[in-house]
């Protein structure tokens, strides 16, 4: 007759199970169907070139590794949490199946040594989380505390390292008890050998009865999945978001040259009609409701892959050279007000339905025209991404409903601008003194 405790056990464990996907579920339906707020877009290139982008730059780190102190310590928690995938993988199938370390009678001996490899790779996580709560709290690197970091984004962080470091000590109160368990020849604990960090441990319990142990070890099991489980779920509301959505966003990520900008279509045709020129087929007939991005919905779906992808590293931040010289853009910024306005949209979705109008925007209400007409268009924030976000697309489409919307450019940038449509170049003199200069230097020389 089956053990009605164990049964119990089991009922439980399905229950959280099923609670823990049902969240991961909805959560994830609806941050699916905040990106597709964004417009359709092609992004051209190979599908070749960007499985390669997406091996080498999210599973692989390489961005990660231009500053190799930090990237060493980013890719011992990457692996830590791809490897020990493996031991979880085991304990959901012990609570399904109400065993106890299922994996030990299909490994054999190989078991003990898969076990003290993952209990090896969970320190070097440990010291690694140790080493980014000093960098952040006690070093306090500068781009961590610049003013988009204060509050949620800051304890958002510090909340997600510490919940790693109590994951790893829940495993390792697991494993410790567990031992001492197995040398008694406790009935359920079969003898897997000796694992390698929480032998250190086993003297904080050795004087314990089997009834106390037991509950210790079953209480460390417990915190320890409930926690992975509690962690992916919360994980969705957070920027560690990223641990998911890297690979789209790298394989979508744009392929083409950094500094190449894509005009509009429609502006484009009309401009080579107006000079005589053929236009794109396929363009003559496409409507334009707003030139340029005003709200998330006016952006394409990619820009808000991208601000859902965002890790609020900062290295974007902290190479962009209006920002470094005290002006009020932070293209980190810039990511965190799309997605929470993208967010705020999602909301007023499920509670008022489509197409309400909550009489806010993107622009205005979360990013400043100051902060956009700071950027000096550089792509150095885009190529300082670990995971290839580009957040100069979205203040060029910003900046543009700026220019094209609301004619609320500066007065030297209109100026400007009637330059270049009434000579083709940016200086007030006719296309025919264009090449002055040159003649210029040839009489100096000669």
């Amino acid at each position: 007759m089956e053990n009605p405790i164990q049964i119990a056990q089991q009922a439980l464990f399905v229950l959280v199970l099923g609670a823990a996907g049902y969240l991961l579920f909805k959560r994830g339906s609806f941050i699916r169907r905040n990106i597709l707020l964004g417009k359709e877009v092609e992004q051209p290139g190979d599908k070749g070139a960007r499985i390669r982008n997406t091996i080498l730059i999210a599973f692989g780190q390489k961005k990660m590794f231009e500053r190799p102190l930090a990237g060493i310590m980013h890719f011992t928690i990457y692996a830590g949490f791809l490897l020990i995938n493996l031991e979880v993988l085991e304990i959901v199938l012990d609570g399904l199946l109400g065993t106890h370390r299922l994996f030990a009678g299909i490994f054999g001996d190989f078991y003990s040594f898969l076990i003290n490899f993952f209990e090896t790779i969970a320190l070097l996580v440990v010291l690694a989380c140790v080493a980014f709560l000093a960098r952040r709290n006690i070093m306090r690197l500068p781009r961590f505390h610049k003013p988009e970091m204060k509050g949620w984004p800051t304890s958002d962080a510090n909340i997600i390292l510490i919940w790693e470091i109590v994951l790893m000590f829940a495993l390792y109160t697991m494993n410790a008890t567990d031992s001492i368990l197995q040398s008694r020849g406790a009935e359920h604990y079969p003898v897997v050998g000796e694992f390698a960090i929480s032998q250190s441990l086993i003297p904080l319990y050795q004087g314990l009865s089997n009834t106390v142990l037991i509950a210790v070890e079953r209480t460390a099991w417990w915190m320890h999945i409930i926690g992975i489980m509690a962690f992916a779920v919360y994980i969705t509301y957070s920027k560690h978001l990223h641990i998911f959505l890297a690979f789209p966003n790298t394989y979508f990520a744009n392929l083409e040259a950094k500094g190449k900008m894509k005009n509009m279509d429609s502006v484009t045709n009309e401009v080579k009609l107006m000079m005589g020129l053929p236009a794109e087929e396929g363009n003559e007939e496409e409507e334009v409701g707003t030139f340029g991005a005003k709200d998330v919905q006016d952006l394409t779906w990619v820009n808000v892959l991208n601000a859902y992808s965002c890790t609020e590293c900062g290295r974007c931040t902290s190479v962009c050279p209006a920002n470094l010289t005290g002006k009020k853009l932070s293209p980190r910024k810039i990511m965190m007000d799309t997605r929470d306005r993208a967010e705020e949209i999602g909301k007023n979705i499920d509670q008022h339905g489509e197409g309400h109008d909550d009489g806010k925007a993107l622009y205005g209400d979360y990013i400043s025209k100051e902060e956009l007409m700071a950027c000096t268009s550089c792509n150095a924030c885009v190529d300082a991404c670990p995971i290839n976000i580009d957040p100069l697309s979205i203040i060029l489409d910003m900046r543009r409903y700026v220019a094209m919307e609301e004619s609320g450019t500066p007065m030297e940038w209109n100026a400007m601008f009637q330059n270049i449509e009434n000579n083709q170049a940016p200086w007030a003199f006719p296309p025919t003194d264009r090449f002055k200069w040159a003649d210029e230097i040839k009489s100096v020389k000669s």
